[in-house]
């Protein structure tokens, strides 16, 4: 990877570049097509999230929640790491834009394919650092288990299934440089399914190994799970590059882009963008360090609480993964305002998707897990404890979600900026500070609380650095109707969970009562949203007539 310098001629960082007159404007996504490729991936992330769910109640079924799965989880804390550098957050921050870029230059009619020349370029030596972080994770694992959990109680169990995990590292780096080249091409099948594969490669390996292997068989599913990320994927992806598709619009017959300089991954930016995944992430490292000193089974506590909490964040931030490459496109070809538009309706749909989530979370905690998890090992003492950290937990997914929205304002250009990792920073300082000062007296939920205190403040700050004169590259927002929209559903989450809470806590049984106040909360919600005029609301109730009137059309037929 090559450091790009800035062509002549290119435009200062946060403005507009100059039009082209002789080149046309880049074609807009077809009528539909952003809400097909967002149903899509709604529908196959829902798959792999309750794959997911399957997963960890197999873990809490055959190995329930003890110094086994504690050993466990301080491994998963490799691949929860790598999914974020190398899939989620990291890789495809870099390369999204360098690709969307290459597809631009590709379009203006360029002699040399740009986007085998990139792939060219970039592939080789990531593969090799892969492989060099993989070996040196496996030969380290000692001294990093040693690191993470001081006051684990076996330590060598934890060695063992970390070493089975790092493979991950290779695995997850091509399913992400896969899947950030395919979501540039439009192609949001494959990348979608890839934690439907991960998640059934994990369960069907524990299903079949668990019996002779332990929980260790969980870190061997781990690797299998890993390849078959990559396995779906990568047919698709070879298919693209082999049958490149027609250029959309003839252009300069040199193949440079508008502002002349040539797709490729900066090493400047690959550092930033890696550098605020790894401290995002470093949130897991403070829990586990902090819980790690607690009695037996707080770890397990903490991620059970943080898996499903977290599945609201996770839905909501679908529709930004499938309109990140719309953003890096109109920045590439300079249309400041559209990517202003883009980014601020998707901060609002998210918003109004995870509050709604979240309502569910903290009205319907107790019955969640207790038709999740509890059953086999995993005890109705152990539902009391993961359900109030859940609740802890979800204060801080609205931030999680501005963080994962915001920050594609700052790398949609594909130019280097410390600033979202120094906001990153001030965040994990809160975490710890926070974390060290409520462990003692609130134990796990002291945890939570500070997880979800940090995050807020990076989201507070972020979004404070978003303005017309703020870090080179970013997307200038209207912070002031940016706020007055997230009051709206945050309103109306206040009032739905109360609701919720009542309807569910009426209802003895678990799954009657989980259902009374998930549906208490959603319509809730929903009229008050609407009534306050949320954007996310109102759309929700303009898609639930159009569907009934279908139904109506078809049957009075």
């Amino acid at each position: 990877m090559t450091v790009t310098p800035s062509a002549p001629g290119a435009s200062p960082p946060g403005q507009r570049a100059p039009q082209d007159t002789t080149a046309p404007e880049a074609p807009r996504e077809p009528r539909g097509f952003l809400a097909r490729a967002a149903l899509l991936t709604a529908a196959l992330s829902i798959a792999g999230a309750v794959l997911g769910l399957v997963r960890d109640q197999a873990l809490a079924q055959l190995f329930g929640a003890g110094r086994d799965t504690d050993a466990f989880l301080v491994a998963w804390t490799v691949p929860e790491f790598a999914a974020t550098l190398l899939i989620e957050d990291g890789l495809a921050f870099a390369l999204v834009p360098a690709f969307s870029l290459a597809l631009a230059q590709r379009a203006q009619g360029a002699p040399k394919d740009p986007v085998r020349a990139l792939v060219a370029s970039s592939l080789p030596r990531l593969a090799l650092a892969l492989v060099a972080g993989a070996a040196l994770t496996i030969a380290a694992a000692p001294y990093l288990v040693a690191a993470l959990a001081p006051g684990l109680s076996d330590r060598e169990l934890a060695v063992d299934c970390t070493r089975l995990t790092a493979t991950c590292l290779l695995s997850f780096g091509l399913a992400g440089y896969s899947s950030a080249a395919l979501r540039a091409h439009r192609r949001f099948l494959a990348p979608a399914a890839i934690y439907v594969a991960y998640n059934t490669g994990i369960v069907t390996t524990m299903l079949v190994l668990g019996g002779r292997w332990g929980v260790r068989s969980a870190a061997a599913g781990v690797a299998v799970g890993g390849l078959l990320m990559v396995a779906v994927q990568l047919p698709v992806l070879w298919r693209r590059l082999r049958t490149p598709g027609p250029p959309e619009h003839p252009g300069p017959p040199d193949g440079s882009d508008r502002n002349g300089s040539p797709a490729t991954v900066g090493l400047a930016l690959v550092g930033t963008v890696l550098l605020f995944a790894l401290c995002r992430q470093s949130q897991v490292l403070i829990e586990r360090f902090l819980a790690s000193h607690l009695a037996a089974g707080s770890i397990s506590h903490l991620n059970y609480a943080q898996k499903v909490a977290q599945i609201p964040m996770t839905l909501s931030l679908m529709l930004c993964t499938v309109t990140f490459p719309v953003v890096a496109r109109a920045l590439a070809d300079g249309d400041i305002e559209r990517a202003r538009e883009r980014v601020q309706r998707d901060l609002a749909l998210a918003a109004c998707t995870v509050l709604a989530g979240a309502a569910i979370v903290v009205a319907c905690a107790p019955q969640i897990i207790e038709v999740l998890f509890q059953r086999g090992a995993f005890t109705s003492r152990d539902t009391a404890a993961t359900a109030s950290v859940m609740r802890v937990y979800a204060l801080g997914l609205l931030g999680q979600t501005l963080v994962g929205a915001l920050i594609r304002c700052y790398f949609g250009a594909g130019r280097p900026t410390w600033y979202p990792l120094a906001t990153m920073g001030v965040g994990i300082v809160a975490t710890a500070w926070l974390g060290v000062w409520t462990v003692r007296p609130w134990g796990t939920a002291g945890i939570a609380a500070a997880n979800a205190a940090g995050i807020t403040v990076t989201a507070a700050l972020l979004l404070a650095g978003a303005r017309e004169n703020g870090p080179g590259g970013v997307v200038p927002l209207r912070r002031r109707a940016v706020l007055a929209e997230l009051s709206r559903p945050l309103r109306a989450a206040v009032v739905a969970t109360a609701a919720g809470a009542c309807a569910a806590g009426a209802v003895g049984s678990p799954v009657p009562g989980l259902a009374a106040g998930a549906l208490t909360v959603a319509v809730v919600f929903v009229l008050v949203g609407r009534a306050l005029g949320d954007q996310g609301c109102v759309l929700a109730v303009s898609c639930l007539r159009s569907a009934i009137r279908r139904v109506v059309h078809v049957r009075s037929r």
